[in-house]
């Protein structure tokens, strides 16, 4: 299983949310940069980053700080947070960016990230992001009548290959994996799942590699030393 260590990005810093309520902001550096290069020196390959100015107004206000991370580690970097066009799309591929995360565009614009998919192929993953069930948009400030069901199952159809799954009542509360809602989604999906949300100890990250995750998003578990990551990179082979 691969693991992904974030950092959210807002104002140039590498913050958290919790329940993604922008009103609960911790920060935890100025310099997301060196936060990047520590992910590297403990052994990580991947790097998941969001935007959340992006993901709540659009744009890519943070586009410096994610061509600073390109620049100074080989991580293979993906990217998600108000990628609504298919200018940004190139801009960030263009950056040094691997892959982008389609997340509100993809859930209101099947036609667009058809278009995508057909165009970038592996390069566009897609955010399902669920709150009590739905897919929620707009940086989680919103939710739509979309179940995360039928939407992994559609997205699966569409050939996506692969589709990041949050649980936002376990972002940042370190509660735990849902572990039963991504064997639940697996059941009915031939894309590559990414967890997100809650995964908060080696027990988690062993848990959904046994389940057959394809991969796991590590994040406040970083930050509080909950996680060692380099004990959670050698747990997750």
């Amino acid at each position: 299983m691969e693991l992904f260590p974030a950092i959210d990005l807002f104002g140039g810093r590498a913050v958290r949310l919790l329940h993604g309520d922008y009103s609960q902001m911790t920060v935890y550096s100025d310099r997301p940069q060196d936060v990047a290069a520590d992910f590297a020196a403990c052994g990580a390959r991947h790097i998941h980053l969001v935007d959340l100015e992006g993901a709540r107004d659009g744009g890519t206000p943070n586009l410096s700080v994610i061509e600073a991370i390109a620049a100074k580690t080989a991580l293979d970097i993906e990217v998600g947070g108000g990628i609504r066009s298919e200018e940004t799309v190139k801009r960030y591929l263009s950056a040094g960016v691997g892959r982008t995360i389609l997340g509100t565009a993809a859930a209101g614009d099947p036609d667009f990230l058809a278009r995508m998919v057909a165009r970038y192929g592996e390069a566009i993953a897609v955010s399902v992001d669920l709150k009590d069930g739905f897919v929620a948009t707009h940086g989680w400030t919103q939710k739509s009548a979309l179940t995360g069901e039928t939407f992994v199952r559609q997205l699966s159809d569409m050939g996506v290959r692969t589709v990041i799954v949050t649980d936002i009542s376990r972002d940042g509360a370190m509660r735990g994996t849902n572990l039963a809602l991504y064997r639940a989604l697996g059941a009915v999906s031939r894309s590559r799942l990414v967890a997100s949300g809650g995964v908060s100890s080696l027990d988690d990250v062993r848990a959904l590699r046994e389940a057959g995750l394809y991969g796991a998003i590590i994040g406040k578990a970083y930050y509080t030393g909950a996680i060692d990551l380099r004990r959670a990179l050698e747990v997750a082979v």
